[in-house]
């Protein structure tokens, strides 16, 4: 009997994988998660029937996510996560001795549980000393940090549930006055196929809340259209000209995907994509 899964965006475009069999399914105060393993992209882990990531093309989102404002950076010591409690972009970020500490936020422990137990190779930073983890509302938690942290990376799910608030321009404000002097934030930020109206909003509400703000682009093949978006905003530092080319080699060494000339490229929008900004 073939098994397939099939997840369709903005009721016109679907995603079909084939499925080995269901690994897990579970719900929590806040989401439904399944775990299935797929024919060809390994393990995929969903939230609310939606694809979170698999392991064949994890890499590519987490390692844009943070290696961009990590290699910009001068000294990214103090890092906050908010989202993200499968632990990709933690260990990610895990990679650079510069980095002293890790907070992640996740408001649901369950993803961080099941994540722990079926995905040992996304998640096995989460045990490091350097991170803790912290079972809250990201929301809250920004609110309450003050001038603390050198970068953020919003490793959010998309705009809806939970995660709406990950969005918005007081969010991001919260964000602005959670960062140091020179902080950098990034997000995710959609797809530039199909949410051309969510990325409007989106980034009018960055620009309300930092001097500094740029769009970049990476190949996600099991998100929409296969093409994602991410935002780099920033109290002072430039993507391209400030990016530290030494230390973006040195962590390209480790990665599948990120490297200084992919760092570059990443800026440079088609045209219909520098159109959403017109």
């Amino acid at each position: 009997m073939d098994l397939w899964f099939k997840e369709i965006h903005n009721g016109s475009f679907g995603l079909l994988i084939k499925v080995r069999r269901s690994l897990y399914h579970g719900e929590s105060q806040y989401q439904k998660l399944d775990i299935v393993e797929t024919e060809d992209m390994g393990r995929m882990m969903l939230l609310d029937g939606l694809v979170m990531f698999t392991e064949r093309d994890e890499f590519v989102y987490h390692e844009m996510i943070a290696h961009v404002p990590l290699t910009v950076h001068p000294n990214p010591g103090n890092v906050l996560v908010i989202g993200g409690g499968d632990g990709g972009t933690v260990r990610e970020i895990a990679r650079h001795p510069q980095v002293t500490r890790i907070d992640l936020v996740e408001i649901d422990e369950l993803v961080v549980d099941k994540a722990k137990e079926f995905f040992p190779t996304v998640s096995c930073e989460l045990d490091n000393p350097k991170v803790t983890v912290h079972y809250k509302d990201g929301i809250e938690f920004v609110k309450k940090s003050k001038d603390k942290y050198d970068v953020i990376i919003v490793d959010s799910t998309d705009p809806i549930g939970p995660a709406v608030g990950l969005f918005s321009h007081e969010f991001y404000q919260d964000c602005f006055n959670a960062l140091q002097k020179d902080g950098i934030l990034t997000a995710q930020t959609e797809s530039p196929f199909f949410d051309v109206e969510l990325i409007k909003k989106i980034y009018a509400n960055l620009q309300q809340a930092f001097p500094l703000f740029r769009m970049y682009l990476a190949p996600v093949p099991t998100y929409p259209g296969g093409y994602w978006s991410f935002a780099f905003a920033s109290k002072k530092y430039r993507p391209i000209l400030d990016l530290n080319k030494e230390r973006a080699e040195t962590i390209s060494r480790s990665t599948k995907f990120y490297n200084p000339q992919i760092h570059v490229s990443g800026f440079s929008l088609p045209n219909f994509v520098k159109k959403i900004f017109s």
